[in-house]
């Protein structure tokens, strides 16, 4: 949802009623994540995709009837041969989309929502998508949902033993940026699978900070912002770190690379790109970046300055342990030369931490093109986005 979040404050703030559909379940090898999010509004507008295009002409329907109706639905769209007419993925995926009707009266607290997610303040929706009964006295509810914070509620799943449940494990859910489905007893019964509950977290964005204001830097910086991060561009030179210089990053910070890390609150989904040329700034910044938890450090740099740069870590009782944490030269071997081309294969080896892929040509494969990867710890979860809420 944060994709069409523009959109969606524009038809909230003009008071227009929509349907917003969200992908809640996906298997095989679907084309979007759970929390991929299209919104259709009343006179027909739509913003955002739930498939990449092979199931958003039915779901834009569905959702003109959830529109009409007021009643949430819950459709499964599964494999279709490419040569039929039949609605489905040609990919041979399956996905669960939950459509619902976004107005005043069924989500009052949907633009405190909104807002949230613009400023980056961590929230979860949880929505019963479906449940054993659609009697409308027997709760819960399909359609029930609430906003949950690290320390309030807002909205009501109708009984008291699911919703603790319920925000018990949005919390926790939250804390590791999780998007997911949960099974539950209507009165929050853990060992039965009665009522379905998608738990949508949305977690400030990971935090990718680029140091050295270089034009490399400049080009790491958009593509970090591209790929859903909050850039932090960092050097100890004001002449060079200027917001004129760095447009696409969030912000631009002057002072020692190393003094400003340490003084952080780094987690696993922390991306470090030490892009300064310079012993003086990067072995005492290296020091500080191998001992946090950040999910991914880089450096540029050629093989040569990273040995000597190896040795200088040592001398400063880095293990061998925490050396093999860099991942220096930087970036996957592209063949890149220029800034842009560098960058490209800094996202590269991103995208290939985050989701366990091999770097391979996908010609030169076999199998599944999303396979669920890193199960058995091949890459950092950490650098996992939160499965396509964020």
């Amino acid at each position: 949802m944060r994709d069409i979040l523009p959109v969606l404050q524009a038809w909230w703030k003009a008071q227009e009623p929509l349907a917003l559909a969200t992908v809640v379940d996906v298997r095989k090898s679907a084309p979007r994540q759970a929390g991929a999010a299209m919104a259709i509004s009343l006179d027909g507008e739509v913003a955002g995709s739930v498939s990449g295009g092979c199931v958003e002409g039915a779901v834009y329907q569905l959702g003109q009837q959830v529109l009409g109706s007021g009643t949430p639905e819950l459709a499964h769209y599964g494999y279709s041969d490419d040569e039929a007419f039949a609605v489905g993925l040609t990919c041979g995926g399956e996905l669960d989309v939950f459509v619902e009707r976004i107005d005043r009266d069924a989500r009052p607290w949907f633009g405190r929502l909104l807002d949230a997610i613009a400023a980056e303040s961590p929230v979860v929706v949880a929505t019963v998508i479906d449940a054993p009964s659609e009697e409308e006295d027997v709760p819960p509810r399909r359609g029930a949902t609430m906003m949950i914070g690290p320390d309030w509620t807002e909205g009501s799943l109708e009984t008291e033993g699911l919703q603790i449940a319920v925000i018990d494990d949005a919390r926790g859910m939250l804390q590791q940026g999780r998007t997911a489905e949960r099974r539950y007893g209507r009165h929050g019964e853990r060992r039965l699978d009665d009522v379905r509950v998608f738990i949508s977290s949305f977690a400030p964005r990971p935090r990718m900070f680029v140091f050295g204001a270089i034009d490399y830097a400049a080009a790491v910086a958009r593509v970090g912002s591209f790929l859903g991060y909050h850039v932090t561009v960092c050097d100890a030179r004001a002449t060079f770190a200027t917001s004129k210089r760095f447009p696409d990053a969030d912000e631009v910070i002057v002072e020692w690379p190393h003094r400003y890390l340490g003084r952080l609150a780094i987690d696993e989904r922390t991306v470090i790109c030490v892009l300064t040329h310079d012993p003086k700034f990067d072995v005492p910044l290296l020091e500080v970046a191998l001992r946090s938890p950040a999910g991914y450090i880089g450096a540029m740099g050629s093989r040569r300055t990273h040995d000597e740069r190896l040795e200088r870590l040592r001398e400063r009782g880095l293990d061998e342990a925490e050396l093999a944490r860099l991942r220096s030269p930087i970036g996957l071997d592209l063949g890149a030369r220029t800034p842009e081309e560098t960058a490209v294969s800094v996202a590269a080896e991103l995208i290939q931490c985050r989701w366990g892929g091999s770097g391979r040509p996908l010609t030169d494969t076999s199998g599944r093109i999303h396979e669920v990867r890193g199960a058995t710890g091949a890459h950092p979860p950490a650098l996992r986005e939160p499965d396509g809420s964020g």
